[in-house]
């Protein structure tokens, strides 16, 4: 059985086909997802989702591409994951591609994120892109090795992911590693420990091969094993079973 560790089944493109979506997940054994928040004014529909639905659980978060919003602190954070299918916080980190010029909010919005992970004891779930050191550099000052989580969509190289796996993290492949570019993914997902790997669609974007360029879903997460198989010489059938076992131990479900 497989486990998506990152969706957003409460964006537009996914939510109004939500069963189908569901169905799609059981016929491709996917058995659970984590829905990811992005912001905390969609967070209540988030946690919606995770109450409804046995196999979905929820983050909470504010994405750091989202500029101009009250930002949250740490306490208020820690107090929307007090819900036993909250396991996560985030998704949370900086992104120096999307945004441009003085950032130093987005910093100090990844400080309360990292500190509202340690007041509720859950996972950090971290965005980065083209700020690999500023993100190491912070989760390194703040401590995030003592609750750990996870570096999604991970595409920085080899020597960032030691990095983040000495702070207690797990690298999450995405269907970029499908891509025939992805030279320095692949290469992460060979040498990588086997007991930090997991596998996300991060739909609705980033849909694998075979179906790049259209809208991904979570029974998608599959050919993400597919290929980190391929690149192991294991079977499929292992990196399955590795993948759901590292998610659960991750986010402490029982």
């Amino acid at each position: 059985m497989f486990v998506d560790s990152h969706c957003h089944l409460d964006f537009p493109d996914l939510a109004v086909n939500l069963d189908e979506l569901l169905d799609n997940m059981r016929q491709n054994n996917v058995t659970h997802a984590l829905c990811v928040s992005v912001n905390l004014a969609n967070f209540p529909r988030v946690r919606s989702l995770a109450e409804l639905h046995h196999n979905l659980f929820a983050s909470v978060g504010v994405h750091p591409d989202y500029e101009s919003l009250i930002e949250p602190n740490a306490l208020q954070l820690a107090e929307l994951a007090d819900h036993p299918k909250v396991v996560a916080i985030g998704e949370t980190g900086l992104d120096y591609f999307r945004l441009k010029g003085d950032l130093e909010w987005q910093r100090d919005r990844f400080r309360q994120h990292i500190r509202a992970a340690k007041q509720c004891n859950k996972p950090l779930i971290i965005h980065t892109r083209e700020a690999a050191a500023d993100t190491l550099r912070i989760m390194a000052e703040e401590g995030a090795d003592s609750v750990g989580g996870v570096m999604h969509c991970f595409t920085e190289n080899w020597e960032v992911a030691q990095q983040a796996i000495e702070m207690n993290f797990y690298i999450s492949f995405s269907g970029i590693i499908t891509f025939k570019n992805a030279t320095t993914v692949k290469d992460v997902a060979r040498k990588i420990r086997l007991d930090r790997i997991l596998i996300e669609t991060d739909s609705p974007y980033l849909a694998p091969v075979p179906y790049r360029g259209k809208i991904n879903q979570p029974a998608f997460v599959c050919y993400i094993a597919e290929e980190i198989a391929k690149l192991r010489e294991m079977s499929l059938k292992e990196i399955a079973a590795i993948t759901t076992n590292n998610f659960f131990n991750l986010f402490k479900i029982v």
